[in-house]
């Protein structure tokens, strides 16, 4: 059984990224957090990584957006024009495919892989299957 969790994780979680050539995420234009719009599939050009974006104005998280970015705008916080007004947008990075379907993705997925992992270690001898 723990070599079944193994295996499963491994394809689900880190398979994909091994096999892809360039990143495959979400992307949404940057628009009021309160508006829906759904988000459509992009290949992201070679160097980029997935992001979620959070446009804030003083507090408040007005804005959000999702797409590829260049590395070296991951975690930076850049101003950006909005229909007139100066947003502080922070650009949250990852760097496999569809890890930025939703906020908390990313995590889980970390989270899933590492608790099969761990069960699968526990359970027996992991690499003689």
């Amino acid at each position: 059984m723990s070599r079944l969790l193994f295996a499963a994780a491994w394809c689900v979680c880190l398979l994909p990224s091994l096999l892809c050539g360039n990143l495959l995420c979400f992307y949404r234009p940057l628009t009021e957090k309160e508006k829906a719009f759904q988000p459509t599939l992009t290949e992201c050009p070679p160097n980029e990584l997935c992001f979620t974006a959070d446009g804030r104005y003083g507090n408040h998280s007005a804005l959000s957006a999702q797409g590829c970015v260049a590395a070296g705008d991951c975690s930076r916080v850049l101003s950006t024009r909005f229909k007139g007004t100066a947003y502080a947008t922070r650009y949250a990075c990852c760097d496999w495919s569809y890890c930025n379907s939703c906020p908390g993705a990313a995590a889980a997925s970390l989270s899933i892989t590492v608790t099969l992992t761990t069960v699968a270690l526990m359970g027996g001898d992991l690499w003689s299957f």
